[in-house]
Parts: structure tokens; C-alpha cells; sequence
């Protein structure tokens, strides 16, 4: 006994130099995450707002140009993501139909309201045209079950039915919202503002109710997710609510007229995009934890490499795909009742 206490000491000293030398190289690697993931969110977010001032100053119709971006990079992530699930004959039909249907309903409708100078209330077609580019790719996807019946499946077909869905499907939502008659603007910053401030006030309610409060959101898919952090992101939708509202009626909508003279705020449209913030801060956290449950299945951390510090590019829209259900249909509600 007292030859190992008088070694302790002696023992307690190499363990904590050992301890202690890899050290200083750790929170240097933490720093450089950290600003890595600061300066590409910052490139993310300019990108997103030159290409909302064009819709601004130019024209609404360039906003799709991100918008397909989205599509074309996020579909591919899938295909990516599925690649042991699916063939390459699957994957690269599920890229080109899903590209042609996003393209199908913003060519379309931008030729049907700027060149053929459709009305609210006139005939666009442009539904259903992207409806039947939609039906072809899928007719075609179930098609290789006759065309290739060797080497499809019915499970690769499963698999990728969902990476044509998902989330092409979403993002036409999107585009949709970015061809509203009204409310455009306002439903393109719901999208893409009331998702960061859900997120951020989840965080920090988690991280202040958390130990008290531990009772968990979805268990299963997302462990760290509690039910108290979910209310915190429905108080982060009623802030960045009251921010859109701000912005559309005393910045966006002063710049389409060309004048900050005469600066009117609908207040009786505050309880709409209260409203609209809130029940979008419920659809994002969804939309995350869906992400999270395909991320489980597979068995992998990110969707992608492309944004270093945030995972791929679905990574950082999943909140904003499911965000936009809910937005671009109140929205449309609110429209035809409006123009009626």
C-alpha cells in the first residue's frame, strides 16, 4: 500500500502531461470550424440576398434561378446519399425529370405572365403542364421495372421515387411561393428568416429549460431535441415575424415603388404574419426532424460536403422546404380572398 502511494503522484503527473499535449491543437481545430462555418454561411446569405434584391429590382422571375439551384444540387445529394440503393440508370433519371419539372412550371409561368400577360383569374396552364413533365418522370422511374427488369427493383424503385419527390416536390412549393400575386417578398423572408430564428430560440431554450424541462421532442430521430427547445422555436417564429413585417411593408415594398415618402404598415395584417411565423416555425422543425429520421435510415451525419461547417445544401434548407407548405398556403388563402 505504501509503495502505491507514494507512486501516485509520480502517475498522476504523466497522465496529465499526457493529457494535456494534445490540447492546444484541439481548440485551434474548434476555432477554425467555427469561422470556417461563420464564413460560408456568410456567402450562403449574401448569395440568398442578391438574388432577392434582383427579384426586387429586376424582375420576381430570377429568384427561380436559385430555386433550381436548389433543386439540382439537393436532388443530387440524394442520388448521392441512395447510391448503393439505386442504379445509375435510376439516379440519372431522377436528376433529369426532376430538373425539367422545376424548369416546366418557372419557364412556364414566366411565359404565360410576362410574354402572354396572363391575368389573375385568366387561364395559366402552367399547373398542369409541370403536372404531366411530374407524371412523365414518375411513368418512366416505374418504367425501368419493364425496361431494366434485371437490375431494378421494387425496393430501388422505392428509394428512388423518394429522391425524385424529395425535394423537388418542396421546391416547387418554393418557386410557387416566388410567383404569388401578392405577398411574395413577405413569403420568400418567412421561408428563409423565420427558419434560423426558430432554430436559434430552440437552442437557446434548450440549452437554459433543458436540464429542467428534459422531456424530449422526438426521441428516436433526434435525441437532443427537447419539447421546451420546440417552444422556444415557436417564440423565434413570432420574432422573425414581427422582423418580416417590418422589412416587407417598410423596406421591400417602399423599393418596388421607388419611394420611402409614404411608408404604410397594415397592421391588421400583423395577426396574418403572426400568424404565418408561427405555424412555419412548427412545419421547419418538422421538416428538420424528417431530415434527421431519412439521415438515421441511412445511417450517415450530412446530406453533403458542399457548405464546410454545414453539411450539403439540403442540411441547410430541410427547415426551409417544409417552412414553405405552410407559407405559400395561407398565403394563396389570403390572395383569393383579396382578389375575390
Amino acid at each position: 500500500m505504501e509503495d502505491n502511494i507514494s507512486q501516485t503522484p509520480d502517475t498522476e503527473e504523466q497522465l496529465n502531461t499526457q493529457v494535456q499535449e494534445p490540447q492546444p491543437e484541439k481548440p485551434q481545430k474548434k476555432k477554425s470550424d467555427i469561422w470556417v462555418r461563420i464564413a460560408v454561411g456568410i456567402l450562403y446569405m449574401a448569395i440568398l440576398i442578391g438574388f432577392f434584391m434582383l427579384k426586387i429590382f429586376v424582375n420576381d422571375f430570377l429568384f427561380d434561378f436559385i430555386v433550381l439551384a436548389f433543386s439540382v444540387l439537393g436532388t443530387f445529394e440524394m442520388c448521392r446519399a441512395f447510391k448503393h440503393k439505386i442504379t445509375k440508370v435510376q439516379a440519372v433519371l431522377v436528376m433529369i425529370f426532376s430538373t425539367l419539372t422545376v424548369l416546366t412550371f418557372c419557364v412556364s409561368d414566366f411565359v404565360f405572365k410576362e410574354v402572354f400577360k396572363v391575368e389573375w383569374g385568366e387561364s395559366n396552364y402552367t399547373p398542369l403542364i409541370t403536372l404531366v413533365v411530374f407524371i412523365a418522370g414518375l411513368a418512366t422511374i416505374l418504367g425501368l421495372l419493364v425496361m431494366a427488369h434485371k437490375n431494378t427493383s421494387l425496393e430501388s424503385t422505392g428509394y428512388t421515387l423518394i429522391a425524385y419527390v424529395y425535394p423537388m416536390v418542396f421546391l416547387l412549393i418554393l418557386a410557387g411561393c416566388n410567383h404569388l400575386e401578392r405577398y411574395s417578398d413577405a413569403a420568400i423572408l418567412f421561408i428563409f428568416l423565420i427558419c434560423p430564428f426558430s432554430d436559434s430560440l430552440a437552442l437557446v431554450f434548450g440549452r437554459l429549460f433543458g436540464k429542467k424541462l428534459p422531456k424530449k421532442m422526438a426521441p428516436n430521430v433526434s435525441p437532443n431535441k427537447t419539447l421546451i427547445g420546440g417552444f422556444g422555436g415557436l417564440v423565434g417564429g413570432a420574432i422573425g415575424a414581427l422582423i418580416v413585417f417590418v422589412v416587407y411593408f417598410g423596406l421591400c415594398t417602399p423599393l418596388r415603388v421607388g419611394s420611402f415618402e409614404n411608408i404604410v404598415f397594415e397592421w391588421d395584417s400583423l395577426y396574418l404574419f403572426m400568424g404565418v411565423g408561427v405555424i412555419s416555425a412548427v412545419f421547419s422543425q418538422f421538416g428538420d426532424l424528417v431530415e434527421s429520421a431519412i439521415k438515421r435510415k441511412l445511417g450517415i451525419k450530412d446530406m453533403g460536403k458542399m457548405l464546410p461547417g454545414h453539411g450539403g445544401i439540403l442540411d441547410r434548407i430541410d427547415s426551409s422546404l417544409y417552412a414553405g407548405l405552410a407559407v405559400c398556403l395561407i398565403f394563396t388563402i389570403r390572395i383569393m380572398f383579396i382578389m375575390s
